[in-house]
């Protein structure tokens, strides 16, 4: 079963930063060897394990599980999850997993090493299938956009791959995995075909996704609009001058109604392009990192469905038509 699983292990993760905290872990794995046996004694019930790189993933895979697997993220709701530092205690937790996924693309710059770290452990990528969009500038140029989770049509890419990997992790539960992601990629494809509706009302000179990170290529191509942004891959930095600069003037140009940033970025920036050039700024958008039960977006469906109506409803009261 694990060696199976273990070579679909995809090629997409890229060269890492340095791995200080995994060296350390790398320690403390051998000597809490008693500890973790000890936390799997004490769930009782024997179930399975399903570690995630981040919240959206978890949820994704927990909605497929059901309550069959016990699925956690190895990140927290608001991480930055491209430069993501893992700790010892996550290296534990991967350890003590039945099965890890992860995005893919170059998202998790930490992962390959953070998967070496673990021994023993299946991994499977969940963007396998999905026809990557290049990045076309900056030092990422040429790298795939790992933002694939972003458009609905996607998604069901998602779930068939976490079906597929569960069922190969557990036969057993297999029936309960198929209907769930039956009833999940039902609920996806009708986001997909709201989401369609609401854009065809705005004018296709207005179909402008004016972001902070450009994390919403694969939506864009999907639903014929065009992209602009701070900067394609939100590698922990600040917006610069040039770069608010580079948006006002594509704004400016192509008479943008309305822009928008991400929760996990600082929006600071793209409000000086909307108070230079008189856009709308129509909120910010989720995308790394689910938000708390009480929050906008507790699962991945929702962040879908509050993108989506964000964007669209930005952009409809910011028609020149309108």
């Amino acid at each position: 079963m694990k060696r199976s699983l273990s070579s679909l292990v995809g090629t997409q993760a890229t060269r890492l930063l340095g791995g200080g905290s995994l060296a350390i872990a790398l320690l403390l794995i051998g000597c809490s060897s008693s500890n973790t046996a000890e936390v799997t004694d004490n769930q009782g019930d024997n179930q399975k394990v399903v570690l995630t790189t981040f919240t959206v993933l978890a949820d994704m895979a927990q909605t497929v599980a059901g309550e069959k697997l016990k699925v956690e993220s190895v990140t927290r709701i608001g991480a930055e999850i491209h430069g993501y530092e893992p700790t010892p205690s996550d290296i534990i937790k991967a350890q003590d997993a039945d099965l890890i996924l992860y995005n893919g693309l170059g998202l998790e710059r930490w992962f390959e090493q953070f998967l070496g770290s673990v021994k023993g452990v299946p991994a499977v990528v969940l963007t396998d299938g999905i026809e990557p969009i290049p990045i076309v500038e900056g030092p990422y140029t040429d790298k795939p956009n790992p933002h694939a989770w972003m458009s609905p049509r996607n998604g069901l890419i998602y779930v068939e791959n976490i079906r597929q990997a569960f069922v190969e992790l557990d036969p057993e539960n297999a029936d309960t995995y198929n209907a769930n992601a039956k009833a999940y990629s039902e609920k996806l494809s009708a986001i997909d075909t709201a989401l369609e509706s609401d854009l065809e009302q705005i004018p296709a000179s207005d179909r402008y996704l004016v972001s902070c990170e450009g994390a919403f290529s694969y939506l864009t191509r999907d639903y014929d609009m065009k992209e602009i942004y701070m900067w394609p891959i939100n590698a922990e930095q600040q917006f610069t001058p040039k770069q608010v600069k580079n948006v006002i003037e594509a704004v400016n140009d192509n008479d943008v109604p309305t822009i928008f940033c991400e929760s996990t970025v600082n929006n600071e920036g793209q409000k000086q392009v909307a108070k230079t050039t008189g856009a709308r700024f129509g909120g910010n958008l989720y995308v790394d990192s689910l938000s708390t039960e009480e929050g906008p977006v507790p699962t991945y469906l929702d962040l879908l469905d509050y993108d989506a109506r964000t964007i669209s409803n930005g952009l409809l009261a910011g028609s020149k038509t309108q």
